[in-house]
């Protein structure tokens, strides 16, 4: 039985907006991972992974949600808490945005509501891993005060594994 108050769903920012995922966020969100430069997954495969998604939000009381900016309504990514390589007590934050995008502090102000949606929570410390060579996301796990913890090599390469106490 889980001791963690359930994360807020709904999480805005001054220009952003984090939702709950939609069928209608599939295309976008195809066209987001497809810059990951693995090949475009078809929409019905993403449509799949939102809907495992939810269901996981279901059983951890947490969420991985849509970006939204707020003046343009625009889907530019998403950000969340997840179990990835980590666990329901200490979930992972995970964000990821579409390139054009990048550069306008999104993804740090989308983290930041992230991160007050985890202490509402109730939980003691979150979990960052990315991969060695993505420096703009240490910049904004940095921002939010996360600190290196260690390091793990996998299939794909070095992995910086961060920690962020909260209060």
């Amino acid at each position: 039985m889980s001791t963690y108050e359930t994360m807020s769903f709904h999480l805005e920012t001054e220009r952003l907006i984090l939702r709950p995922w939609a069928d209608s966020d599939a295309a976008e969100f195809s066209a987001l991972l497809s810059e990951r430069g693995n090949g475009t997954p078809t929409v019905e495969h993403t449509r799949t992974s939102i809907a495992e998604l939810l269901t996981a939000t279901a059983t951890t009381g947490f969420a991985l949600l849509p970006i939204q900016r707020r003046d343009e309504g625009d889907f530019i990514g998403y950000c969340g808490l997840i179990i990835g390589r980590s666990t329901v007590e200490e979930p992972e934050i995970a964000y990821e945005l579409f390139q054009r995008a990048h550069g306008h502090g999104y993804a740090t102000e989308a983290a930041g509501a992230v991160l007050d949606a985890a202490v509402a929570t109730g939980r003691k410390r979150l979990w960052a891993t990315v991969a060695s060579w993505n420096t703009p996301s240490f910049r904004v796990l940095e921002k939010l005060g996360f600190e290196r913890d260690h390091v793990s090599t996998e299939d794909n390469g070095e992995v910086v594994w961060l920690t962020r106490s909260l209060p």
